[in-house]
């Protein structure tokens, strides 16, 4: 836990994420951290059993070849506790969204595989979060370079105003635009984001989203941390991490699994 000091981040930076719902910040990770955290990353991927972290799927099934998703790695390894939990990315989520404190929802490793990879489709990430108050994001940290080819991302700007829209079934995906026919999200000019590996981006939770599928040989490896300002409450509503928690609907999200990673 850090008390924020210094600013991370620029006021131009601060100001586009305020305004657009997304921020790009490179070179996030020193090549030495970047060549660390891959290690650590492929050793959690590979294990298979005995794990503490949550695969929402497996090779073969309809959502891997979207996402070959593992939540809260943070559990299962040392190392990856120590990008998880990293001061530095807190912070900058802290000067992002102008919260007094930020906790951590969960940590996911994000391999989209090659091969017969699909899009992940527009979405919000919000909708799937069982929190009452907006304002929780994520920082999406490339392990390599991405580009169109292997998955990157597209955000629509301003998108985060739509305010909180339809869950999104990764897998059999509905339109997401069908719900914002007849608004200025209709069509509305995505942003494309290609990233150096060591490089990132923050995105609201209400941001429209999505990723290019994988066509090049080897899996495209990236680490999201979804944070939410303290104080965050929970909806009740059922979540893959919460359900054994025993949380009592509208209190606060926090104790051990959602920890305070940096306050003012």
């Amino acid at each position: 836990m850090t008390n924020a000091v210094q600013s991370l981040l620029t006021a131009e930076q601060r100001a586009f994420y305020q305004e657009n719902g997304f921020v790009q910040v490179d070179n996030v990770l020193s090549e030495q951290e970047l060549a660390e955290l891959r290690q650590y990353m492929e050793e959690v991927m590979v294990e298979e059993t005995g794990t503490m972290s949550l695969q929402t799927d497996k090779k073969g099934g309809s959502y891997y070849r979207v996402l070959n998703q593992r939540v809260n790695v943070w559990r299962d390894h040392g190392g990856m506790h120590k990008y998880s939990f990293n001061p530095r990315f807190a912070q900058m989520a802290m000067e992002l969204t102008g919260a007094s404190g930020i906790r951590l929802f969960h940590d996911h490793a994000l391999w989209k595989m090659p091969g017969d990879s699909k899009p992940t489709p527009w979405h919000q990430d919000f909708p799937y979060w069982p929190m009452n108050e907006t304002g929780a994001m994520s920082i999406w940290i490339a392990l390599d370079d991405v580009d169109e080819k292997n998955g990157c991302m597209m955000f629509v700007p301003k998108s985060q105003n739509a305010g909180k829209l339809n869950h999104i079934d990764l897998s059999n995906p509905q339109d997401l635009f069908e719900f914002v026919k007849g608004t200025d999200y209709e069509n509305a000019k995505p942003v494309k984001v290609p990233l150096k590996a060591g490089s990132c981006t923050f995105h609201n939770g209400l941001t429209f989203h999505y990723a290019h599928s994988n066509v090049t040989d080897k899996p495209r490896r990236a680490l999201a941390i979804i944070y939410m300002p303290d104080g965050t409450t929970f909806n009740g509503k059922k979540h893959a991490i919460t359900m054994d928690l025993n949380l009592r609907e509208n209190e606060p999200l926090a104790g051990r699994m959602f920890p305070l990673l940096a306050h003012i």
